[in-house]
């Protein structure tokens, strides 16, 4: 449990730190657009304050997650932070998107920015969003992965405008700036499906992807005077804390301290395959399960 919230409470911090960086850099960006006279650092400017936006939802979802159950809430917020992470990644594609349909007309109609002004921002871009990616590179929540996705996303971007004025700035060869702008789009919203998946999975209540179904039937059945194993049911509330319920089927003259130590023994094996809480139900050999 304090392991859990051990890695909400970085998860919290980490996003904070991101979404600073990123609205501060979006600022200065917006004023080097207008300096540089360039379409390409403007767009990024909106977009990169679209993601200020999406990190601020973000970080206040994180801090949501770590509130603890009620009477509202009986399982606690921490499901909260797949909500965060979907409307990042909802944004994350619209932008993706952005980025395509302003890059195609381009291909067509190349134009010209001042290259030696997106050079220095674009090195200032990647600094700045590098360092913020580099906080939640090695973060646990889905909602960190998704806004580590974001960055990736803004690294990349600038990566592009820094080699395309580069080059630009020694040949004419506008066209390469939507190329890339396309290519990174692709790229990103590959990353963003999967993360969409995985929170739609959490959110439908599938079986989380490090659980194995058949080693928790193994290992409670190991367990002496535990007859049989039916009715498991395992879901994640936000991609790190696992919920199991379970029937345990046992002889019908076991004492309750009996019943008492293969709970505790059956909760210590589950939780050594992943499961945070377990609900158990048991019975007997001669009764009828009603399946949930």
């Amino acid at each position: 449990m304090g392991h859990s919230h051990h890695h909400h409470d970085h998860s919290e911090g980490n996003i904070k730190v991101a979404f600073f960086l990123n609205l501060s850099f979006a600022i200065i960006e917006l004023i080097g657009g207008l300096w540089t006279n360039s379409v390409a650092i403007l767009s990024d400017a909106l977009h990169d304050l679209g993601d200020s936006l999406t990190l601020g939802v973000s970080w206040y979802f994180a801090k949501v997650a770590k509130k603890d159950r009620n009477q509202k809430y009986s399982y606690g917020y921490k499901r909260f932070s797949v909500l965060g992470a979907l409307i990042n990644s909802i944004v994350l594609v619209t932008g993706s998107i952005f980025i395509v349909i302003e890059a195609i007309p381009r291909l067509f109609d190349p134009v010209n920015p001042n290259t030696e002004g997106m050079i220095y921002l674009a090195i200032g871009g990647v600094i700045v969003n590098g360092a913020a990616a580099f906080r939640l590179s090695k973060g646990h929540s889905l909602n960190e992965k998704a806004v580590y996705t974001h960055l990736l996303e803004d690294i990349l971007g600038w990566m592009a405008v820094l080699i395309g004025a580069i080059v630009m700035n020694f040949w004419d060869l506008p066209i390469l700036d939507p190329i890339l702008s396309i290519l990174i789009a692709v790229f990103i919203l590959y990353n963003v499906f999967k993360n969409l998946k995985e929170s739609f999975r959490i959110i439908l209540q599938g079986t989380p992807h490090d659980i194995n179904i058949n080693k928790i039937h193994k290992t409670i059945l190991d367990i002496p005077k535990v007859l049989g194993v039916h009715d498991c049911h395992t879901w994640s509330m936000d991609g790190e804390y696992h919920i199991l319920s379970i029937h345990l089927v046992i002889k019908d003259d076991l004492p309750l301290s009996e019943l008492e130590n293969i709970k505790k023994e059956t909760k210590l094996r589950v939780s050594k395959l992943g499961i945070n809480h377990t609900t158990i139900e048991f019975e007997t050999e001669n009764e009828e399960c009603d399946p949930c």
